[in-house]
């Protein structure tokens, strides 16, 4: 019987359909590289998603974010990423979590319960963590690196920490897991150079704050606001999804 992934199914086969279907994943932080992510897997046929987020949608995460529109601003991400998906798969189960992953909060997870972990968070301590757990757990994790202040989406490629280079969040995590005795992590990263933001007041979210009422981390916490744009981390997003579904499915492109 065709559904709405019939399409799919004709390059990945019933077997795979029905591993999405069972399959548990959890999305880690759904900005502009999670939010491209979970839609993905959700157009996948995933069956059951955890997403976790505690942020808003801000007027700022428009020209990036998939789940941002003018009508969804001041609503939290994941009740509004709920509701999308919902139209996507009616089926699909979507467990929703308000929090922001750090080690403090990383309790509230058991990462055993996840057939793969997506780490989509910008915070080193975070990631950290939940590398460390993903890896007691023995369950797999993609971690994303910088994406931010980037304008070259082709440049992005899928290795291992310890075989990257340039990226400075790269560089820092591979400093922090070698302390921590990880031996492997695959990644998304670039080695395009970071740009630097252009500085204007008119522009600054340090002067000119418009964060929605409620907001837990305002953009004025942060040391520098990074500039993004609409085609560097919807690809990075789908990159991370194309590694998970492969994974989970063993579906491979061939080779001519």
């Amino acid at each position: 019987m065709l559904n709405q992934f019939s399409r799919t199914e004709l390059l990945f086969g019933k077997e795979a359909m029905k591993k999405l279907a069972n399959s548990r994943i959890a999305v880690f932080g759904i900005g502009g590289v999670g939010g491209f992510t979970v839609e993905a897997l959700a157009r996948s046929g995933v069956g059951t998603l955890d997403i976790i987020d505690d942020d808003k949608i801000c007027l700022t995460n428009i020209n990036r974010q998939i789940y941002a529109t003018t009508k969804n601003v001041g609503q939290y991400k994941v009740d509004v990423a709920k509701s999308r998906i919902a139209e996507i798969n009616p089926n699909a189960v979507v467990n929703t979590y308000r929090t922001f992953y750090m080690p403090d909060t990383s309790s509230q997870f058991d990462f055993s319960e996840y057939d793969y972990i997506v780490d989509a968070i910008d915070t080193v301590t975070g990631k950290i963590e939940m590398i460390l757990k993903a890896r007691d757990a023995n369950t797999p994790i993609i971690s994303s690196m910088g994406a931010g202040n980037k304008l070259d989406p082709t440049a992005f490629e899928v290795s291992d920490i310890y075989d990257t280079s340039i990226c400075p969040l790269a560089k820092a995590m591979r400093k922090e897991l070698r302390k921590r005795n990880v031996e492997k992590l695959k990644v998304v990263y670039s080695k395009e150079p970071a740009m630097t933001p252009i500085e204007d007041t008119s522009t600054s979210c340090h002067t000119s704050c418009i964060c929605p009422p409620g907001t837990a981390r305002k953009c004025t916490h942060r040391r520098q606001v990074p500039g993004s744009n609409a085609f560097v981390p919807s690809v990075v997003g789908l990159i991370i999804a194309g590694e998970v579904i492969k994974d989970l499915t063993g579906i491979h492109s061939q080779t001519l």
